[in-house]
């Protein structure tokens, strides 16, 4: 059964922790150049080594050792061009969740009352009721310190209407109750949002949710595939393709990914991320 090891005997467990200096002579003898050896020893105490080690792992080569040319500084470049991006796609990812949580709020609620999701009737035949339902009061127990939690326990007896739980959801859940709604009330948000079909909207939900959890959880983007063959590319145009604030995007998110990716040019290699060389061309309209 996997999980936790909690064998305390077991030999990688009982290694003692490398120092920042330690760590540092690890990388020197890999062959990575240290330009100022105080800068990286403080930036080994502040970030993880383990994190890091993710970055350096792209410039190794099959000896084990550097390639050559590879320096701490430069892999530290790679390291926050990286944090830089997720911060950058979280900004429009949380307006993407935002948005898509309204619209299934309000569209329920507006056709099935504010307590419509307790009625089974209101969803699709292979929607999971019980399951659903217990997930909703999970939910709820475990933001029971929320202002809002406690003044609808408190003020309304416990009854939370669907524009509160869905406030409560994860991205995941706004998935799954997305595509849990009747087949033609999916195809009316679809259609009326997004202007596409119920299916194309499903997909890429799921491939945002990969791409949310990614850079929620700080994981490296720079030559990784998101989900199955999705690369860091293929995810930005299915945000494109479901961000309603057109101006937003090319006057604000555009411009600004440009000038990251020119920023650091030096030591990004966009091919890594899935961009073609007309990526401006077609990340550039929304």
């Amino acid at each position: 059964m996997g999980g936790f090891n909690k064998n305390w005997q077991n030999n990688d467990l009982k290694k003692r922790p490398a120092t920042p200096e330690e760590q540092l002579a690890k990388l020197k003898e890999r062959g990575c150049t240290v330009e100022d050896e105080a800068f990286a020893i403080k930036t080994l105490t502040d970030i993880n080594y383990f994190r890091l080690a993710h970055y350096f792992s792209l410039f190794l080569e099959g000896s084990g050792k550097y390639r050559e040319g590879t320096s701490f500084n430069r892999v530290l470049k790679v390291y926050d061009f990286d944090r830089q991006l997720r911060n950058l796609l979280l900004e429009i990812l949380e307006e993407l969740e935002i948005s898509m949580r309204a619209h299934c709020s309000n569209f329920h609620a507006l056709k099935y009352g504010a307590l419509g999701y307790l009625n089974e009737n209101t969803f699709c035949k292979v929607h999971r009721h019980q399951q659903f339902v217990g997930r909703v009061e999970r939910t709820i127990e475990t933001n029971e310190d929320s202002e809002m939690v406690k003044h609808y326990q408190n003020k309304h007896g416990g009854k939370f209407p669907l524009w509160v739980v869905m406030e409560l959801f994860s991205f995941g859940s706004l998935i799954m109750f997305y595509r849990d709604m009747k087949p033609q009330d999916k195809t009316e948000i679809a259609k009326e949002y997004y202007n596409m079909t119920s299916g194309a909207l499903e997909n890429r939900m799921d491939r945002l949710l990969d791409l949310r959890n990614h850079c929620a959880h700080y994981h490296r983007l720079y030559d990784t595939r998101i989900c199955g063959e999705d690369t860091v590319f293929t995810s930005i145009l299915a945000m494109r393709d479901i961000y309603r604030r057109k101006e937003s995007w090319e006057k604000g998110f555009f411009p600004r990914l440009r000038q990251l990716c020119a920023e650091y040019a030096d030591v990004v290699e966009l091919e890594r991320l899935g961009f073609p060389e007309d990526w401006e061309e077609k990340l550039g309209k929304s």
